[in-house]
């Protein structure tokens, strides 16, 4: 199967995915959140040192078994708002990095993988999941990376970073990841 052929069927199924999240109701808010805490996103104001981690979990860098290529900028994760999938600004200047790391290194390439916490359906979360990808990969378009360094996949709710029931935990959750393929 051809590049092509596997971009024109992923598009297919993310466009599916996409028409039967807009048939479910949307996720119910949590009430049991701390007021304020749907914005308080890993590495934004308040930092990623408030957050409780357990012993295994990855941090917002480079993903556990992945070498970073040399040069590439460290932070490899990037937060949304509940329910959301727009680049928040204090996450812009890292997308611009890796923006800025492909224009200057034509032949690496990188995966978007984006991702949503628990609540909502699967079919919601994959589809939202694939906008947060697909947003970064906008951005990075619009800052000079090439379309072809660049492929957006949805995981939805199936690789969490943190496997708690809690705003904290949803919060690490809700991100995209940015791989770098190997050898690059």
């Amino acid at each position: 199967m051809t590049r092509a052929t596997r971009k024109t069927c992923f598009a297919l199924a993310a466009a599916a995915l996409l028409a039967a999240a807009c048939a479910t109701d949307n996720p119910p808010a949590d009430t049991n959140a701390a007021p304020g805490a749907a914005s308080g996103t890993p590495g934004s104001a308040q930092g990623s040192a408030g957050l409780k981690q357990s012993p295994g979990q990855r941090t917002g860098s480079v993903p556990a078994g992945q070498a970073a290529p040399k040069g590439s900028p460290d932070q490899r994760s990037v937060y949304y708002d509940y329910d959301r999938y727009e680049i928040k600004p204090e996450f812009r200047p890292a997308v611009e990095a890796h923006a800025r790391y492909l224009r200057e290194h034509a032949e690496a390439r990188m995966t978007i993988e984006g991702n949503g916490d628990e609540r909502g359906s699967r079919e919601y979360n994959l589809a939202l999941g694939q906008r947060r990808a697909e947003s970064a990969r906008q951005m990075m378009r619009l800052s000079g990376a090439k379309d072809d360094q660049i492929e957006a996949v949805s995981f939805g709710e199936e690789k969490p970073k943190a496997l708690g029931h809690d705003e904290t935990s949803w919060a690490q959750n809700r991100r995209s990841d940015f791989v770098y393929q190997r050898g690059q």
